[in-house]
């Protein structure tokens, strides 16, 4: 068809290519030119978490939801993001691009913890609050609502950790699988956060008795810094990719979650920085929560552990060491494309990620 038009204008074939790239070209300018516009001077609030969900219960700033699905599976899913940092909407940023809605889709009847946002009043919560007081809490009221005798467990960065730990002290509670997303393990492989919190420059507990809470401002920076240019390179693929309305609603709701920082409590922090980064004690097996040791060996349950390639928040080193820590004979892990954030949210995770995840808890669920 081409090749009829071409020579109907007197042009061959290869001009006629040209041609149809340069006013595919000149649209895609227009349309530019149009969402520019738009952003610059009617930016719109994007909307995001736009899977159905109803609180199941609530204590304190803590809230724990759980999210329409068909339920194909028995055993329920509780995910355990980062406490402080970042909002947890990332996991259910837009409908087509959401993990929770990914997986609710896949039938799993899919729980969420979300810690909140803290503020000073929330400088003295520890690690054995989290732990201790906050997961035991949210997990009986997960089996009491769903009706299982067990679950599994997702833990996604910090909340990788904090539900291990949880597992390893309390035998107590059948958790069938524990599924850890770029959860750090191994803090003496931490990356560049491991070398800044580095004893040997940085006093936390001088730190932490100064501030009070970590400010989300200061932890903004923290993150820029890791990637000064990230900002740069966001600029240059949204002009890049202006023309595309898709791609500008995406951008409009990571930007959001992007600049949507959340305080650190001040004790949590400085255990967090001490115990883990500075100390290493739960890898070492020297970690204690409540007057009990957290053992990783404990853990016996299937295990799945997945790592980004390109994660510069918490490298694959760092992550893939809970495999040789836990005592769990079913235990499998994968490296994937992508970095920290991509790993999770994003075209590249419903490609490589969220199949392995769901399809691993799926043969097990």
């Amino acid at each position: 068809m081409a090749d009829r038009f071409a020579m109907a204008r007197g042009e061959t074939p290869g001009e006629a290519q040209v041609t149809g790239q340069w006013q595919e070209e000149v649209e895609r300018n227009a349309r530019r030119m149009k969402n520019f516009a738009e952003l610059l001077l009617h930016p719109k609030e994007p909307v995001v978490g736009p899977t159905p969900r109803q609180v199941v219960y609530r204590k304190n700033k803590s809230i724990l939801y759980r999210y329409e699905s068909d339920r194909k599976y028995r055993t329920p899913v509780l995910f355990v993001p980062n406490l402080g940092i970042s909002r947890p909407y990332i996991f259910d940023l837009l409908p087509k691009g959401s993990f929770v809605e990914y997986m609710t889709g896949k039938g799993f009847d899919f729980y969420l913890l979300d810690w909140g946002v803290f503020g000073p009043e929330d400088n003295t919560l520890t690690l054995e609050d989290t732990v201790a007081r906050i997961l035991p809490r949210m997990v009986r009221k997960v089996l009491e609502s769903s009706g299982a005798p067990e679950l599994s467990v997702i833990g996604y960065c910090m909340g990788g950790p904090l539900a291990a730990c949880f597992i390893a002290t309390h035998p107590e509670v059948r958790v069938k699988n524990f599924v850890n997303m770029a959860g750090p393990f191994d803090f003496a492989s931490a990356g560049l956060f491991g070398q800044w919190l580095d004893r040997k420059y940085f006093d936390v507990d001088k730190f932490v008795d100064t501030l009070g809470e970590i400010p989300a401002d200061l932890v903004r920076v923290g993150f820029k810094l890791l990637k000064p240019t990230m900002d740069l390179t966001t600029g240059l693929n949204l002009w890049w990719n202006l023309w595309s309305d898709d791609y500008v609603e995406g951008f409009r709701a990571l930007n959001k979650w992007a600049n949507d920082y959340v305080a650190f409590p001040g004790e949590f922090f400085r255990q967090w920085a001490k115990e883990f980064y500075q100390e290493n004690r739960m890898i070492r097996g020297e970690l204690r929560i409540d007057g009990s040791a957290v053992r990783l060996a404990e853990i016996r349950c299937p295990v799945f552990v997945v790592g980004a390639k390109e994660d510069y928040i918490a490298p694959p080193a760092c992550v893939r060491a809970l495999i040789d820590a836990v005592g769990s004979t079913d235990k499998e892990y994968v490296e994937l494309p992508g970095g920290h954030i991509s790993l999770i949210a994003g075209r590249g995770a419903a490609i490589h990620c969220w199949p392995k995840v769901s399809g691993w808890l799926g043969a097990r669920s």
